[in-house]
């Protein structure tokens, strides 16, 4: 049987439903249990300013990420031990979920560019997040063009399975980070508009996932905190699920 398809059906066994106003508490990453099915693996990525850019709301963040997707997809299937690996580590080609965040300060050698698109032709999913703003964006596409010449981001619609492959998405949303609680802007440099791209591979598959003027690592990171809108961190956390389910489904 398939690793996707033994997650699947996972999933439709063992499906405990998320409550959205109950969030995990960070103090509860602590707990062990066998590694599951799936694991979340944070990028580690070459570029930025201060050379950590990858590890933005690291480990808070995953580990927070991961208690939610527990509660989802039944405690005995997702691994409760996120990692992070480097993009040059071939341990990478194990796990077929990566997450990467301020991926505008994302700077790639040839080689390390074609392991990604290897690692993603093969079947890989990354899910990036936590870039804002014209600027970024451009930085980041003219990166992916290095990877895949052949393919540009779309803009994905509504009806797109991977909105709906869990949970229903009804509307794409901007999710601030935590900064909108102190400037009362839930954009950040001049992206004021959400968008949900990806990267179609061959079979119609996404490859790439995009959040675009968002930051869910945020929201995950500071769900348990009273003046965080539940709103964001809810339409956060349901977007993380689906984009795992299509992950491991697709």
């Amino acid at each position: 049987m398939s690793r996707k398809l033994f997650f699947l059906l996972c999933v439709v066994s063992g499906i405990v439903l998320f409550i959205a106003q109950d969030f995990p508490k960070h103090s509860e990453a602590s707990k062990r249990s066998p590694q599951g099915e799936f694991t979340l693996v944070r990028l580690i990525y070459p570029g930025g300013d201060s050379l950590n850019n990858w590890a933005t709301d690291h480990p808070k963040a995953d580990e927070q990420l991961v208690l939610g997707l527990r509660r989802v997809t039944g405690l005995d299937y997702v691994n409760p031990e996120p990692k992070a690996i480097h993009i040059s580590d071939p341990e990478l080609f194990e796990y077929p979920f990566a997450y990467a965040v301020e991926v505008s300060q994302m700077q790639l050698s040839d080689s390390e560019a074609r392991t990604l698109r290897e690692y993603l032709l093969r079947g890989g999913f990354l899910a990036v997040d936590d870039f804002h703003g014209d600027q970024e964006w451009g930085r980041f596409a003219a990166e992916m063009k290095e990877v895949f010449p052949e393919y540009e981001p779309v803009d994905l619609p509504l009806s797109h399975p991977i909105f709906n492959c869990f949970y229903d998405i009804d509307n794409l949303i901007q999710i601030p980070g935590l900064q909108y609680l102190y400037t009362g802007s839930v954009s950040e440099k001049g992206g004021t508009a959400p968008h949900y791209r990806g990267i179609i591979g061959p079979g119609g598959r996404i490859m790439v996932m995009i959040t675009h003027n968002s930051d869910l690592g945020d929201a995950w990171e500071w769900a348990d905190m009273p003046s965080y809108s539940s709103v964001y961190a809810t339409r956060a956390y349901q977007l993380a699920t689906n984009y795992v389910i299509y992950s491991m489904t697709h």
